[in-house]
């Protein structure tokens, strides 16, 4: 009887779990061996994959003359942009978290540039980096300063795509406001109390209140960055001389442009195994900066 009522606790249980094992077969698992498999393949999309090992990798890593340049220009857009995005956005939301006349309205504004569609503000930025008619570089003349080379020089391009992302640091306005609304006004009042500074309560109460917050943004800075794809195809197409083709560009090329999807998918695995590396790496050293109230 005991063993019959057990056995009934097996199945009911599993029984309820099996969608969770059905969807994660379909949706994840499969995905993930076949695309093991198809980056171990000579692969055009129209013809039958065929079977070549590690040789895509091989080429990957010792003969593509653009793989090397593409990891270089992605390493400089993410240790570029990351760090400022944090830091624009976190000085925004400081600025944003005052109880003043019309801040929201202020709040709507910093945040209107997220919802506009990615496509629109790429063209819009586009005619402001214009060498010779672009508001950037009118705007240089009015003072007496030389125009800019933005997007044509190898040495701009990149940077200048990065401030195109600060543009769209709306989001990230956001969930920091979120984070600094959510630390106790008890704690500054005390900090009043004893005479602490403005900028003392920001650096002892403030800052480590909000270092979840700064952790999740880190993390999908990170992730975020190293999928950039949108401004690279519409302002630059990886030009000039590779210097902003980054890796998730360089996938889109040489899987549709040059019908090498199984080349394609081994440089996505290359792309999943750098991110799984910055994202474990800032996992495994977060309890040192990231400060959680149940650590207490």
């Amino acid at each position: 009887m005991g063993t019959t009522r057990k056995l009934r606790g097996w199945v009911i249980g599993y029984l309820f779990i099996l969608p969770s094992i059905i969807g994660f077969s379909i949706f994840v698992a499969y995905p993930l061996l076949s695309s093991m498999y198809y980056a171990m393949t000579e692969w055009s999309g129209y013809d039958s994959p065929r079977f070549v090992g590690f040789e895509n990798f091989r080429y990957l890593f010792t003969e593509d003359p653009a793989f090397w340049p593409s990891i270089r220009a992605t390493f400089y857009f993410v240790m570029l942009s990351v760090p400022l995005s944090l830091i624009l956005g976190l000085l925004l939301a400081m600025m944003l978290n005052k109880n003043l006349a019309g801040i929201k309205w202020f709040r709507t504004i910093f945040y209107l540039p997220v919802v506009v569609p990615s496509i629109a503000t790429l063209t819009l930025w586009q005619f402001i980096y214009e060498p010779q008619y672009g508001l950037a570089n009118s705007l240089l003349r009015e003072f007496g300063l030389p125009p800019g080379t933005w997007l044509t020089s190898e040495t701009t391009a990149l940077p200048s795509i990065v401030l195109i992302g600060l543009w769209q640091v709306g989001s990230s306005v956001i969930i920091f406001l979120s984070g600094l609304q959510s630390v106790p006004q008890e704690m500054y009042e005390a900090a009043e109390v004893d005479g602490a500074s403005r900028w003392r309560m920001s650096l002892n109460i403030t800052l480590p209140m909000i270092t979840p917050i700064l952790f999740l943004q880190l993390i999908l800075g990170i992730i975020g960055a190293f999928q950039a794809f949108n401004q690279v195809q519409v302002l630059t197409g990886g030009g000039p001389n590779f210097s902003t083709s980054l890796l998730n560009y360089k996938i889109y090329t040489d899987a549709f442009n040059g019908r090498m999807f199984g080349y394609a998918i081994a440089e996505v695995w290359v792309l999943f195994v750098i991110i799984m590396i910055f994202t474990v790496i800032s996992y495994r050293y977060s309890n040192r900066f990231v400060y959680y109230e149940s650590d207490k």
